[in-house]
């Protein structure tokens, strides 16, 4: 079955472009001006391996300054491309073609750098039935967009925010007295949404257990600890790791038992994809 990629609301991606091109063309672009506002052709060409995201950024970002370009796509978000391999073809007015450049690529090679190093992490636990997930590190102002590119790399999406999932950590538990105060008072809270709680001992994920939740996140577990997790919590509440995680450790993890590993890296430590954009006919 085809992982859900629906983006993010048309307005979230319209707000997004806006602020892009509002920082890139101030009072206009002077070395555009410069050029013939003639009919032109262009190219994108991807110039290392890698898994595309962003193409409606992409996108908007040209339609935004030419309503009437035409965006020739030869791949779909989450698919897999190849180095010297051309994505898209533009047909448009050459000013717009290169004022909205920058901003179309730099979503564009953000995002599919995203999804590229979430690939090699769901690729790196294939087999195991652990799944891949994301976290709130990400770059401000583009959160739906990084998490939609998880989702375009293979990955699921943990929380969008601080609104939709109660997630009771160090500081919560410490604020509400013990860890079974706040679960307590989270379910009277908040009894529809789902609870996840974190625990940083053998003898908190036993009160955790003891007093019901959605998922347990275990913080930093040694490796022998973590197996006695899974052990005590098998079949019972899912377990999640974050933490001292990498595609050197993670296929251990994974195969240790645990239902989810949480990556900050996937949307914090971004290695944009190299993208490029050519005017004229593609090779």
């Amino acid at each position: 079955m085809r992982r859900d990629l629906s983006p993010p609301p048309a307005a979230v991606i319209a707000a997004d472009v806006a602020r892009a091109l509002a920082e890139d063309l101030g009072g206009g672009d002077v070395t555009a001006a410069l050029l013939p506002d003639v009919a032109d052709v262009a190219y994108l060409l991807c110039k290392e391996d890698a898994v595309i995201a962003g193409r409606p950024w992409f996108d908007a970002c040209h339609r935004a300054l030419d309503p009437d370009v035409q965006i020739d796509w030869r791949v779909h978000d989450g698919d897999r491309a190849t180095a010297g391999q051309v994505l898209a073809t533009l047909s448009g007015r050459a000013r717009a073609l290169v004022s909205a450049e920058r901003a179309a690529l730099n979503f564009l090679q953000t995002l599919s750098g995203t999804a590229t190093v979430t690939a090699r992490y769901v690729e790196a636990v294939r087999g195991t039935g652990t799944s891949i997930l994301d976290t709130r590190k990400t770059l401000p102002g583009l959160r739906l967009a990084q998490k939609y590119a998880v989702r375009c790399g293979g990955g699921d999406n943990h929380r969008i925010g601080l609104y939709d999932t109660v997630m009771l950590k160090e500081n919560h538990i410490r604020a509400a007295g013990s860890l079974t105060a706040a679960v307590l008072a989270a379910r009277l809270a908040q009894p529809d949404l789902p609870l996840v709680v974190e625990v940083e001992t053998l003898a908190q994920l036993n009160e955790a257990l003891a007093v019901r939740c959605d998922r347990i996140l275990i913080d930093d577990f040694d490796a022998a600890t973590r197996r006695i997790a899974v052990q005590r919590a098998h079949g019972l509440i899912p377990l999640e790791v974050s933490g001292g995680v990498d595609l050197a450790t993670v296929r251990a993890i994974a195969e240790d038992g645990v239902d989810f590993i949480s990556i900050g890296g996937l949307t914090k430590h971004v290695h944009a994809v190299d993208l490029s954009m050519k005017l004229g006919p593609a090779p």
